[in-house]
């Protein structure tokens, strides 16, 4: 038992005083003779023993009588351990797209807000906080409308994302209770591996699950070759039933242009396929009907006209390699002898290789400096007697690379560097049993820039990054077969393809995009990016003949998205939310330590209440007082 007064209780000490009194209380008798002194005797005998008893129960009931009023006012009270401390309170509501899952026509996200609004106290202080909206030191009044109206987000804290987020919501008061509530419905990939939440934290989990665990998203599409004037648009869903076939509509703006259904093999992986014409611009959108997520039930894509890359080759090879590398329709390859060239036609190229030259004149040197720093491609493969002196001035400039000495000595090309960006989505796997080309001499190199190939020993073959690229090897069939190795297709492919970033078929949200637009701006001009009226303006750099535009925090929405010069639309673009919430598993927070695991919102406040609940005694004090005045007065009227 505690009481809320305990300095009250010295005041027991003062009982001490009335049995003292009664101790030492003193009486005085007169004498009176009488004839019959042995009856007066008896007689007084018996009432100083009656007198003796009486006294002893009144003493014994003022004494109950002064504690039981001590005892009141000091208020007597039982507890738990942590009902007098200090109380915080952090909320994390799970607003990502998963709590889209319907329990009786609701969503989680709106069951959560509905029911933590009815049960929390209207005069508790809280702070909450969402994947992207934090409320600090707020009542449930001030955000009430708020929390009903909150939107859903493809983005989605962490564990100890959420518990660092918390302790800064949280006060430096190291007395008081700090109790974290979390309601969601703990994805897998909520979990990061570093799932501990801070140990002086009181956490409480509440689980907002659906019943329906099924989910079937449209997952990604894929443009195939053309053939015909006709190409094939793959479409690839995920959670389907093997005995059921869903239908999926194919849109052109507003206009339905196909439909056809899906079926879904025993994995749930399901694969369709829309016939498409090559030579149009296509505004797609991709739906389907689906009574779990809302999110995925949509994918956007563009099929835009391609813009050519203009690659230009300054050589002194009589080898058609470049020719037959750059002939497609994506390129327009143009090929120079450096005594044919003009100077002033560098400036509207996207690619220059510089292939076999023995030496660079100091004014092609001043004109490739000028052309890479405005953001193009230079991919240099020097001759086999190159004058190393005039490569080294042009590489010092460009970045801190040199070529060494000349090796004379066969080797074999051995390794290639798989997450090098040229080679990064080449191989499904790591190739082991690759036909490796061969190499009679080549340059040592020194180099700040990334290998993505290398010889037998270590040195580097080919090094590069950002527009930069050098080979140490001349690629002269006399010196090495690599141009009839397959491997020199997509290694010059990518560096050109880098050198201009078209757009994809579709973008996702949430991660860095780059793209390039054919445009000449000028130095107070901006692009723009709209849809539906929701304008924004990215991040943007300006070269001589192209805007690269850079996307990371916006656009928040998908949707197909216009790029705006003076209100002219020169390209669209396509942006669908990540899909990694489509896939329903969840976390078994029974795993977790130092967690309270509550099956309901309710059932947590009255858990927290019962924390809460002090029960009183002082009452119980002051009826014991009263019936020990009456207990007093009966022993004053009847013990004689």
């Amino acid at each position: 038992m505690q009481f809320k007064h305990p300095e009250l209780l010295w005041a027991l000490f003062l009982l001490i005083i009335p049995i003292l009194i009664h101790l030492f209380q003193l009486r005085r008798f007169t004498k009176t003779p009488f004839t019959n002194v042995a009856m007066l005797q008896k007689v007084v005998s018996e009432s100083r023993k009656s007198n003796t008893l009486k006294k002893w129960l009144l003493l014994i009931a003022r004494l109950f009588l002064l504690a039981a009023i001590i005892i009141a006012f000091a208020q007597p009270f039982s507890s738990a351990n942590t009902a007098l401390q200090e109380k915080e309170t952090v909320v994390y509501l799970d607003d990502s797209f998963s709590m889209q899952a319907k329990n009786n026509g609701i969503s989680l996200l709106e069951k959560a807000a509905q029911d933590f609004i009815k049960n929390v106290g209207a005069d508790t202080e809280f702070s909450l906080f969402t994947n992207e909206k934090t409320f600090s030191n707020v009542r449930v009044a001030d955000i009430q409308n708020s929390l009903l109206a909150l939107p859903f987000t493809h983005k989605q804290l962490k564990m100890d994302e959420i518990g660092l987020k918390a302790s800064t919501l949280f006060s430096q008061n190291r007395g008081s209770v700090k109790n974290l509530i979390v309601l969601s419905d703990f994805q897998e990939r909520i979990s990061s591996g570093g799932d501990k939440l801070d140990s002086m934290l009181q956490v409480h989990f509440i689980p907002m699950q659906a019943r329906e665990l099924q989910n079937i998203s449209i997952d990604s599409v894929f443009v195939a070759d053309a053939l015909n004037d006709q190409a094939k648009l793959k479409v690839f869903l995920t959670g389907g039933n093997e005995d059921e076939a869903l239908p999926i509509s194919l849109y052109n703006d507003d206009e339905l242009i196909a439909k056809t259904a899906a079926k879904f093999k025993s994995n749930g992986d399901g694969e369709v396929e829309f016939t498409i014409p090559t030579n149009e611009a296509l505004n797609g959108r991709l739906s389907i009907i689906d009574n779990s997520l809302g999110y995925d039930n949509r994918f956007y894509f563009n099929i835009n006209s391609k813009e050519k890359i203009k690659v230009l080759a300054i050589s002194a090879s009589d080898s058609d390699y470049l020719n037959r590398l750059f002939r497609g329709e994506e390129f327009d390859f143009q090929k120079y002898r450096l005594n044919q060239l003009d100077y002033s036609s560098l400036g509207d190229q996207n690619v220059v290789i510089l292939d076999a030259q023995s030496s660079i004149p100091s004014s092609l040197q001043n004109i490739l400096r000028t052309f890479k720093n405005d953001g193009n491609t230079l991919i240099i493969v020097p001759a086999i007697n190159a004058d190393i002196l005039s490569y080294n001035s042009l590489l010092s400039s460009l970045s801190s690379t040199q070529f060494l000495e000349k090796v004379v000595t066969d080797v074999q090309l051995t390794t290639i560097t798989f997450d090098h960006p040229l080679y990064r989505d080449v191989f499904e796997k790591e190739v082991t049993n690759f036909q490796y080309p061969s190499v009679k001499e080549y340059f040592k190199i020194q180099t700040s820039l990334p290998t993505a190939l290398s010889m037998g020993g270590g040195d580097s073959f080919l090094v590069g990054e950002n527009g930069l690229y050098v080979f140490t090897v001349p690629l002269e069939l006399e010196n090495s077969n690599f141009i009839n190795s397959p491997l020199i297709v997509p290694t010059f492919y990518n560096m050109a393809q880098s050198s201009l970033q078209s757009p994809q078929t579709y973008q996702t949200l949430g991660e860095l995009n780059t793209l390039d637009i054919a445009a000449e701006i000028g130095n107070d001009d901006i692009l723009k990016v709209a849809k539906d009226g929701y304008e924004f303006i990215p991040l943007q750099q300006t070269f001589p003949n192209r805007v690269r535009l850079s996307f990371d925090q916006n656009p928040t929405e998908d949707g197909i998205y216009s790029v705006l010069q003076n209100q002219q639309v020169l390209q669209n673009i396509s942006f669908n939310y990540p899909r990694a919430e489509s896939n329903l598993k969840y976390l078994d927070i029974g795993s977790l330590d130092n967690v309270n695991s509550v099956d309901s919102i309710p059932e947590l406040f009255e858990y927290l209440e019962a924390e809460n609940n002090i029960t009183a005694y002082w009452k119980w004090f002051v009826i014991l007082a009263l019936l020990l005045a009456l207990i007093e007065v009966l022993i004053q009227k009847f013990v004689t």
